[in-house]
């Protein structure tokens, strides 16, 4: 039987904590389609290409990391704009986003499940915080783990290394993650005692910050590590609500 859309965004609102995390701009329902859906799609960021796969779909309902609007863009409804709308519009389907909330959520987030995806324990402690949860997590191991084999457990679970800077100790025994743009937690993260911090952008400063700290810093990509949270709400959706919920993978460069 098909589940009330808003059921479904209440549901979501609730186990992902969204209240409890500040954000750039509105998190949950951005875009109102049809009130009863089915079928879900979850991925990574809002596209004309992402709505128009998910009409083929026959979806009623879109969730995604990164949304239609941010509090810093402009309110005027650009030719692009317009475009991604007139699909979800054409088509009856709801948009929702969690953007923060799906990075630091400390099971289904990002950055918990990517500790867990390269073999480490997350912590109980935390660090970028957003209000007054962290975004991103620590994780340790009781058996160190050598630097290149960390990397390439990293890239066998997210993907190719955009840089890998071998800058901190042989063997390494805590991680601090921080998906996306988390290159400027660097060094919050390295002053808690991480001995590896791995994120998803490059930013120009951080290879010197590797070398002076004495901390490896690797970059795996945006998209790629920002996959791991939206995947896991396709599985707690279809698992948990009477739809059927599908990931969507768009990858990008960056």
């Amino acid at each position: 039987m098909p589940e009330p859309r808003d059921d479904v965004v209440t549901h979501l609102n609730r186990v992902l904590e969204v209240q409890a995390f500040p954000d750039y701009g509105p998190m949950g329902l951005q875009v109102h389609g049809r009130p009863v859906v089915s079928t879900v799609v979850t991925a990574v960021s809002a596209s004309r290409a992402l709505f128009e796969a998910a009409a083929e779909r026959d979806a009623g309902f879109v969730v995604v990391h990164h949304g239609l609007f941010w509090n810093s863009d402009s309110r005027v409804v650009d030719p692009m704009l317009r475009e991604r709308l007139r699909v979800l519009f054409d088509y009856d389907i709801s948009l929702a986003a969690y953007h923060l909330a799906l990075d630091g959520h400390p099971t289904l987030g990002n950055n918990a499940r990517i500790i867990q995806s390269l073999g480490f324990q997350k912590e109980r402690v935390g660090f970028a915080c957003a209000g007054e949860r962290p975004v991103g997590w620590f994780g340790s191991v009781s058996d160190p783990v050598p630097a290149e084999e960390l990397a390439q457990r990293a890239r066998d679970a997210i993907g190719p290394l955009h840089a890998f800077y071998a800058n901190g100790p042989a063997d390494i025994r805590r991680i601090a993650v921080c998906s996306g743009g988390g290159p400027k937690y660097f060094q919050e993260a390295a002053a808690k005692g991480c001995e590896a911090f791995i994120t998803g952008d490059l930013f120009e400063p951080v290879e010197m910050w590797s070398r002076e700290l004495g901390v490896h810093f690797l970059a795996a990509g945006h998209y790629a590590t920002e996959v791991f949270g939206v995947q896991a709400l396709a599985k707690l959706i279809s698992a948990e609500l009477d739809c059927e919920a599908e990931f969507l993978d768009l990858p990008t460069n960056a």
